[in-house]
């Protein structure tokens, strides 16, 4: 009996082991309840967190955001008048307006981080969640369920509501603004998809979709993963046994699994070299053309925020100014700063960097801000010679390198930060007097 039992102890261990993704950690996971979350010990890193009720709690979020985002789409977004000249636009306006000034790419872009992207997640957790409640997945669930986590970081509906803002600041001098219900409806969507992706239940999903089986024999906490030769799935966080090659896929989702990312520092620093040369043209060239009483003004992103600061605008010129110099700026210096460092790493020094790591990923898409004035402008701004807004080269460029960085964040292996970094060989010439002065320690 007493046999049976640690068996089933064991067991029961084993089932719920986790590998941390950013520092390699694994560790037993406790039972959790709702509200509670598990972080991984070595550096606190969230592994898993419960919420109460999670299909019922995410499906009616998904469903309430569907729904405001095709009211967002149905009715006018935001109007302005001035001089006796009106306009009135709807939200895919802010797309398709660009593509007659020649900037395809951008409105692809815009629509895709707004609208497409963010319903094609929502009809993903409807249909999990359906099946779910049902006890009964639905077809092709484990798929859909895999793309939902590379689909989060690329939904911006709530960096287009800053962006929409500072849009209405910057012309509410200039002209009388009315917003529509179209406005009111996508705030509303934007906070409920935010919403909604915080409230999926990762963990929960996947085992009631695929079950849990048992970590590789043998698996044991208080080390990492690599030293054991398994690793831990980045999408449903199984821990899976990698073969001689290291090349597998998770038994649970079939994603594809690596002891580290491949290749990683060296598509870092080709994203991060391509993110800096499109930098350039994306300062030097105008963002953006105003034409006023026939006059053309064209404006850079710097001689934006200086307009902005000139017109008293201070809280909305910081908002640029930080969204798209400080940022961008920052965010290639600190992943460049983090590839070097991979090299120079220890525990110590670890943690602090998994921390900058972590922010540089986080504030990455609030670049898009500047690109969102632009298309909402654009769109917005059409009274001929008396007071029109026409995209420049530089939104593109912009765009791009928001696109870059975000991807060279993507593409960087925190894990290395925590791997301890080979020894380096010595020089011919201090061999032997390290050795000489080893040896004398000892026999002194």
């Amino acid at each position: 009996m007493r046999a049976a039992r640690a068996v089933g102890l064991l067991a029961g261990a084993q089932r719920r082991l986790r590998a941390c993704h950013e520092c390699d950690w694994v560790s037993a996971l406790p039972p959790l309840g709702s509200g509670e979350k598990a972080n991984c010990p070595r550096c606190a890193h969230t592994l898993v967190k419960r919420h109460r009720f999670p299909a019922q709690r995410s499906m009616a979020l998904a469903v309430a955001s569907l729904i405001a985002l095709i009211i967002a789409v149905s009715f006018p977004f935001v109007s302005f008048s001035v001089s006796g000249v009106s306009n009135r636009i709807e939200l895919s306006q802010t797309a398709t307006t660009l593509i007659a000034f020649h900037q395809p790419m951008v409105a692809i872009a815009v629509i895709m981080t707004i609208a497409v992207l963010p319903a094609l997640y929502l009809v993903g957790v409807i249909w999990l969640q359906y099946g779910l409640l049902r006890g009964r997945p639905q077809p092709f669930s484990r798929d859909i369920a895999r793309s939902l986590s590379h689909l989060v970081p690329w939904m911006m509906a709530d960096v287009f509501i800053i962006g929409a803002l500072v849009s209405l600041i910057k012309i509410a001098g200039l002209a009388q603004i009315s917003l529509g219900i179209s406005f009111w409806a996508f705030c509303a969507f934007a906070l409920l998809l935010l919403k909604t992706s915080q409230s999926l239940d990762a963990d929960w999903m996947w085992f009631s979709l695929e079950g849990e089986p048992l970590a590789p024999e043998g698996t044991r906490t208080g080390t990492t993963a690599a030293a054991q030769n398994v690793t831990g799935c980045p999408t449903c966080g199984l821990i899976n046994r990698l073969p001689a090659n290291g090349k597998a896929r998770c038994r649970r989702c079939h994603e594809k699994l690596h002891k580290r990312l491949p290749h990683s520092l060296q598509r870092t620093w080709a994203l991060l070299f391509a993110a800096t040369v499109m930098y350039i043209p994306a300062n030097v060239y105008p963002i953006m053309t105003t034409t006023s009483l026939g006059s053309s003004s064209p404006s850079t992103i710097i001689g934006g925020v200086v307009q902005l600061l000139q017109m008293g605008s201070w809280p909305v010129a910081a908002v640029i100014f930080v969204a798209s110099v400080i940022v961008p700026v920052g965010k290639l210096f600190a992943l460049s700063w983090l590839c070097l460092a991979v090299r120079r790493s220890g525990e110590l020094k670890a943690q602090s960097r998994t921390r900058l790591y972590r922010l540089t990923e986080f504030i990455g898409r609030w670049s898009m801000v500047d690109v969102f004035v632009v298309a909402i402008l654009v769109a917005l701004i059409r009274a001929g010679s008396l007071m029109s807004i026409t995209p420049g080269p530089a939104a593109l460029a912009f765009g791009a390198v928001v696109v870059l960085t975000m991807l060279a964040a993507m593409t960087f292996d925190p894990r290395l930060l925590w791997d301890t970094p080979p020894p380096r060989a010595p020089r011919p010439g201090r061999a032997a007097t390290s050795t000489t002065a080893t040896k004398e320690s000892v026999d002194g």
